[in-house]
C-alpha cells in the first residue's frame, strides 16, 4: 500500500508578472506545486475548492490591498499561513500586516533563498508539509489520524477507501483516470477493484446518494464533485 503523496501547493498573489514568474520558478525548482494571481480577485474561490498549505502576498495589489484581503478570509474563517512579501517597509506596516493575519512579512528587495527558509520554516511550525487536513465540502480528512469526518461525524475506512479519498481530495473537480487512481492506490490493484472500492466508498460518504462526491465520466475514470 502507497503513502499518500504530499504534494505542498502554494499560492502567490503578486501583480508584478516578472516578480510572480521569478517566484514560481525558484519555489517549483524546490519541490512546490504553485499557482499564481495577479489580483486577489477569485483566490477566495480557489480557497473554497483547493488545500493550499501556504499564500505568499503582495500588499500592493490592484483591486483589493492585499493585507485587507487576508483579513477578511481571517475573519471568514480560512487560517492558511500567509508571508506578506511587499515594498511596504515601515514600521506602520509592518505591524499592519502581523495584525491583519500575516505570519510572517518580509520587504522588498528580497533574498530568494532567505524567503526559501521562511516558507520551509513556516511549513515546519504548522504541520502543512504533512498536509495534516483535507478539506471539501463538508468533508474532513484527517491525514495524521487517517480518519474521514462527515459534518464532525467520524467515519470508518478501510485504507483503500482512505488513500482513495485523499487522492480525490488532493485533484478536486479534476477527472482521474482508473489507471491513475491504480497508481496512486496500490500497484496490485485492478480496474475492477478500483471500482469496487469507489463504490463503496461512495456509499460510506453517501448512504443516499443526495450529496454525489464522486461522480463518473463515461470512458474516462471518476471526479471529485
Amino acid at each position: 500500500m502507497k503513502t499518500p503523496k504530499s504534494d505542498i501547493e502554494i499560492v502567490i498573489i503578486e501583480d508584478e508578472e516578472d516578480i510572480l514568474e521569478l517566484l514560481e520558478y525558484h519555489l517549483q525548482k524546490a519541490g512546490f506545486q504553485t499557482i499564481g494571481f495577479g489580483s486577489t480577485h477569485k483566490v477566495e474561490q480557489f480557497l473554497e475548492e483547493e488545500n493550499p498549505s501556504l499564500l505568499i502576498v503582495d500588499r500592493n495589489l490592484p483591486l483589493v490591498e492585499g493585507s485587507e484581503f487576508i483579513k477578511e478570509m481571517r475573519e471568514k474563517g480560512y487560517d492558511v499561513p500567509v508571508i506578506f512579501l511587499t515594498a511596504k517597509d515601515t514600521e506602520q506596516a509592518i505591524d499592519e500586516g502581523f495584525l491583519r493575519g500575516g505570519d510572517d512579512y518580509m520587504t522588498k528587495p528580497f533574498r530568494m533563498n532567505e524567503l526559501l527558509h521562511r516558507v520551509h520554516a513556516i511549513l515546519r511550525r504548522t504541520g502543512s508539509t504533512k498536509q495534516a487536513k483535507l478539506k471539501h465540502r463538508d468533508l474532513l480528512l484527517d491525514v495524521e489520524a487517517q480518519t474521514l469526518f462527515i459534518d464532525n461525524k467520524a467515519v470508518k475506512l478501510t485504507k483503500m477507501e482512505f488513500n482513495l479519498l485523499y487522492t480525490f481530495m488532493k485533484n478536486p473537480n479534476k477527472v482521474l483516470q482508473r489507471d491513475f487512481l491504480v497508481n496512486q492506490i496500490s500497484e496490485e490493484s485492478q480496474g475492477k477493484t478500483i471500482n469496487v472500492a469507489i463504490n463503496r466508498l461512495k456509499h460510506k460518504i453517501d448512504p443516499d446518494g443526495s450529496k454525489e462526491y464522486i461522480g463518473s465520466v463515461w470512458g474516462v475514470g471518476y471526479k471529485l464533485n
